[in-house]
C-alpha cells in the first residue's frame, strides 16, 4: 500500500503564491514518477504538473505553465508544487499521484493521494 500525504492547501487571494507538498515513503519515492492533478467543482480531474523519478524532466499543463513549478526533494521523499500568480480558476482539490516506473506526464496513475483544497478568491 502506497501512502501519499498532501498538505498546504488553503484559501488565498488572487495573485498570491502557495506551495503544496506531497510526502511518501522512501521506497515509493525513489522509483516512481509523480504528479499533481486537480479537480474543480463540476469538472473532471485534470493533469497539472508531473516530474520523472529522477527529477530530470518536468511537464506542465498549458494553463499553469510559467506560474507553477513542480520539484522533488529526495532527502525528504517529498514533491512540491509551487504555485504563483494564482487565479480564481485555479480553485480545486489538488491531488498527488504516483506511477511506478518511468515515462512522462500525463500518463497512467497507480496511486492517488486524498487531496488538499486550494481556494483562490478574487
Amino acid at each position: 500500500q502506497v501512502q501519499l500525504v498532501e498538505s498546504g492547501g488553503r484559501v488565498v487571494q488572487a495573485g498570491d503564491s502557495l506551495r503544496l507538498s506531497c510526502a511518501t515513503s522512501r521506497r515509493t519515492f525513489s522509483s516512481c514518477a509523480m504528479a499533481w492533478f486537480r479537480q474543480a467543482p463540476g469538472k473532471e480531474r485534470e493533469f497539472v504538473a508531473g516530474i520523472t523519478w529522477n527529477g530530470g524532466n518536468t511537464y506542465y499543463a498549458d494553463s499553469v505553465k510559467g506560474r507553477f513549478t513542480i520539484s522533488r526533494d529526495n532527502a525528504k521523499n517529498t514533491i512540491y508544487l509551487q504555485m504563483n500568480s494564482l487565479k480564481p480558476e485555479d480553485t480545486a482539490v489538488y491531488s498527488c499521484a504516483v506511477r511506478r516506473g518511468g515515462g512522462g506526464w500525463p500518463g497512467r496513475v497507480d496511486y492517488w493521494g486524498q487531496g488538499t483544497q486550494v481556494t483562490v478568491s478574487s
